[in-house]
This record gives structure tokens, sequence and C-alpha cells, in this order.
């Protein structure tokens, strides 16, 4: 019979004993203590390390998600320059478009108006200044709008000029944006990032952020502590 692993310590820390599972959950850390063998110590570690680098790459998203909004607040606001705002023309800017999905027929810019009357309503009401509507819009709604359903109605004539020429609108900037939509959401909700390719989102993230103005992309380059933190992971 192979005797249970004792607790060890991490990083001259307190013994990491039974206590880290009434914080963290046993099924929380048994994700932490599989990636590690069982050796409790290197666990709480990695659990360490785990919460690091999230906080790391929040960083990053914060910056790349400004930016995003901020470039296609500048687009959707050539396109429909008002007045009103673009954020208080929805019916307009979002006017209904039909899909078939499955044997429904499916009003794909719902959502969008439903998030700016939302946006609208927690910025104060109609009379709020148009950027304090924008700061309340959720990354979800920005993420979206570079859809493949809304190519002919947001991307063609506004978006695609917030990138550079040359941009493929599924390659470069959909693709990216919804790995970065799906990654923002874990670390977020403190999800484990150990199987994630946080190189590759990294990748994403350098690259939209440079089509969006080189010059972030050089000061995520040098602010970013994600790239240290891959070569320290325990």
């Amino acid at each position: 019979m192979t005797a249970p692993t004792p607790p060890s310590s991490s990083a001259g820390g307190p013994l990491a004993g039974e206590w880290v599972e009434r914080w963290l959950s046993v099924p929380r850390f048994s994700v932490y203590l599989a990636a590690a063998d069982a050796d409790r110590g290197r666990a709480l570690a990695l659990y360490e390390w785990n919460t690091q680098i999230s906080a790391a790459l929040l960083h990053d998203l914060a910056h790349v998600e400004v930016g995003l909004r901020n470039a296609y607040d500048r687009a959707l606001s050539d396109r429909w320059p008002g007045p009103p705002h673009w954020t208080l023309a929805g019916d307009t800017v979002f006017a209904p478009v039909y899909r078939t999905r499955g044997r429904r027929r499916v009003d794909v810019n719902e959502r969008p108006r439903d998030n700016l009357r939302q946006a609208i309503g927690n910025a104060g009401g109609p009379a709020a200044r148009p950027g304090k509507v924008v700061a309340e819009l959720m990354f979800g709604f920005w993420r979206y709008l570079s859809s493949a359903a809304h190519e002919k109605t947001l991307w063609v004539p506004a978006l695609h000029r917030a990138f550079p020429r040359g941009t493929d609108r599924a390659a470069h900037v959909d693709g990216p944006v919804g790995r970065l939509h799906d990654l923002r959401n874990r670390v977020a909700h403190h999800e484990p990032l150990l199987t994630t390719d946080v190189a590759g989102r990294f990748a994403d993230l350098l690259g939209l952020a440079s089509r969006l103005e080189p010059r972030l992309g050089q000061h995520l380059q040098v602010t970013s502590n994600v790239s240290r933190l891959l070569t320290t992971r325990p």
C-alpha cells in the first residue's frame, strides 16, 4: 500500500495541509494536485502561479479591450455621425437582420440592441455622455461585432476601418478576439490555465493590439509580465 504524500511547504510558507482544501475546495485543489503528481507543496505553488499569470493576463486584456472599444467607437461614429450618437441609434445601427438557425428565424441584432439599452440605463439614461455608454458595454458586445453575421452590416461599411488595409476579418480579428474573450472569462472566474495555450493567447493579444495601434503592441511587450511568468511555472 502506498503511503499518502505528506503535506509540504510552498516557497517557505505554511505546510499545504487540509486547510488548503477548506480554502479552495477539494475539486478545485485536485486539479492542481493532479498536475503536480500529488505533491501538495508544488500544487499550491501551481495555484499561486495560476493566480499570478491570470492577473498579468487581465492587465493586458484590459488594455486591448479599451483599445478595441475605442477603435470601434470611432469607426461606428464615422459611419453613423449623428446626432444622435450611434449608441442612441441602436435601431438604425443594429437594424433587424434575420438568419435561419435550425428551424427558427433569428434576429442576430436583437442582443446588441438589448446590450445597448442596458448600457444606456446603467450610464444614467439617454442624456448620458456617449463615452459613458461605451464604457458600460461589456467585452462580449464588442467581441461579436466582428462575427460573420455582421460582416455586411458592420464590418464592410465601418469596422474594417479600425484596422490596417489587408486585415482579414475572420483570421486577424474575429478568431483572436473570440479566443481572448474565452480567456478573459476563464481568468475572471479564477479557472485553471494549466492546459491552456497561454503563449498562443498572448500572441493573439499582441497581434490584435498591434493591428489596433502598433505602439500599443510595443507598449504591451514592455509592460506585460506574461512572458516572464511562463518561464517560472512550478
